[in-house]
């Protein structure tokens, strides 16, 4: 297919997280190949956008100031580069939408990558990709998430550590959690405290945790009941791991716990009877 050449061309670069910007695949490495590529077309740049986050059309601050952009130039072509296909979108009903944005303000893609086209034979090599790029992301998920299961049936927690915790790096172990002051006392206290009836209801738990300057707190400088109810019936503190969703029943954990297992079921007898 012949390619219009001398255009006026616009690049457009997306990562899905942070850990991108810094890997082959990163931001800049994206411009410098599409860059690379409209030199070799003939086509001159005038404006790079760059979203470094995942998310849809609507999402993307970079996409929508590029449709904004391409909409005020919409009396002439002006040519999309992106690096590769799953760079647009990762899955093909979000990238046909993309598409049809891009073109409907004037936009025509182009990439190293990949020969766009309007005849049958190149928008079904197009939506053959673009479906590979959705199965590339589902299969990383269920391998992203079978790790995590395994890993935590192991006795690792696998989440974002609950208040009390950071992760650190420990021989043998890899990323552990590990108690962090003066935090971890401060949850100590609240949980012990309740389990023995020092606080007799999740109130008075709700403002100790207030009372304390270093303990974290909403905007409005407060901590919600649901928040204390979440941390009262968390496992974790007793050094024991259960994931529900996952069917990973009560186990030892590989982290220190701020209680025994004893107060913590002490804890559970109080709130729930059981």
């Amino acid at each position: 297919m012949t390619r219009n050449v001398n255009l006026k061309a616009v690049v457009y670069c997306r990562v899905s997280s942070t850990k991108q910007t810094t890997q082959g695949n990163g931001l800049d490495s994206q411009e410098t190949r599409c860059v690379e590529y409209a030199r070799y077309r003939g086509h001159e740049v005038v404006k790079v956008f760059k979203d470094d986050a995942s998310g849809g059309l609507v999402t993307r601050p970079a996409m929508q100031a590029m449709l904004a952009f391409l909409k005020s130039r919409r009396n002439e072509t002006t040519v999309v580069i992106i690096d590769d296909i799953s760079r647009l979108a990762r899955g093909l009903e979000a990238h046909l939408k993309l598409r049809a944005a891009i073109s409907a303000v004037g936009g025509m893609l182009e990439s190293p990558s990949i020969e766009f086209g309007e005849d049958s034979d190149s928008q079904l090599v197009e939506n053959l990709l673009a479906s590979v790029s959705q199965h590339q992301r589902q299969k990383n998920g269920e391998q992203t998430k079978n790790r995590m299961r395994a890993r935590t049936m192991n006795g690792y927690w696998s989440f974002y550590p609950p208040v009390g915790y950071h992760y650190e790096r420990v021989a043998g172990h890899g990323k552990l959690l590990v108690r962090v002051e003066p935090l971890a006392s401060i949850v100590a206290e609240a949980l012990t405290g309740f389990a023995t009836g020092r606080f007799g209801s999740q109130a008075e738990v709700q403002r100790f945790f207030e009372s304390q300057p270093q303990f974290p707190k909403a905007k409005n400088g407060g901590i919600t009941i649901q928040r204390v109810s979440e941390i009262l019936n968390q496992s974790i503190y007793s050094g024991h791991i259960e994931v529900a969703k996952w069917d990973i029943s009560l186990r030892k954990g590989q982290h220190e716990g701020l209680i025994t297992l004893e107060t913590y079921l002490e804890i559970q007898e109080r709130l729930h009877g059981k």
